[in-house]
């Protein structure tokens, strides 16, 4: 799987979006506070590769710590699709996007992907924690 157009979709189908993905830049999983309680499995991309199909009353915002990542969660399912932020390192604006959100995966295909683990909770991005497996 290298570049591919995808589509996602929170639970209840009310958020509805597509993006493009390089699948080559992998996919993260983080121990920081939220990430860890929601075990959110990420593909970072860049902002200009998402558009939001439908849904945007459904949505609603949560933000902690520094307040600069925008967590974006369907407020009939609760479910988070995506967040949004802006940092030179990730080449400015940029999409979060669940890859459980992502619909048009295979198992086979989820199963292939590669995962790379940061340390969120210690502001250490560039680093793994200690202990992965509950991630």
């Amino acid at each position: 799987m290298s570049n591919r157009e995808h589509r996602g979709s929170c639970h209840c189908g009310a958020v509805r979006f597509e993006c493009a993905i390089d699948w080559s830049r992998g996919t993260s999983r983080c121990n920081c506070s939220v990430c860890g309680k929601s075990r959110f499995w990420k593909v970072v991309i860049p902002s200009a590769a998402f558009r939001l199909l439908g849904g945007e009353e459904a949505l609603v915002q949560y933000r902690f710590g520094r307040g600069e990542i925008v967590h974006h969660f369907c407020r009939r399912c609760g479910v988070k699709p995506f967040g949004t932020g802006s940092h030179p390192a990730l080449g400015g604006p940029f999409h979060a996007v669940s890859v459980a959100c992502l619909d048009d995966l295979t198992p086979g295909e989820l199963a292939a992907l590669p995962v790379r683990y940061e340390d969120g909770r210690h502001d250490r991005w560039d680093l793994s924690p200690a202990e992965t497996r509950h991630l």
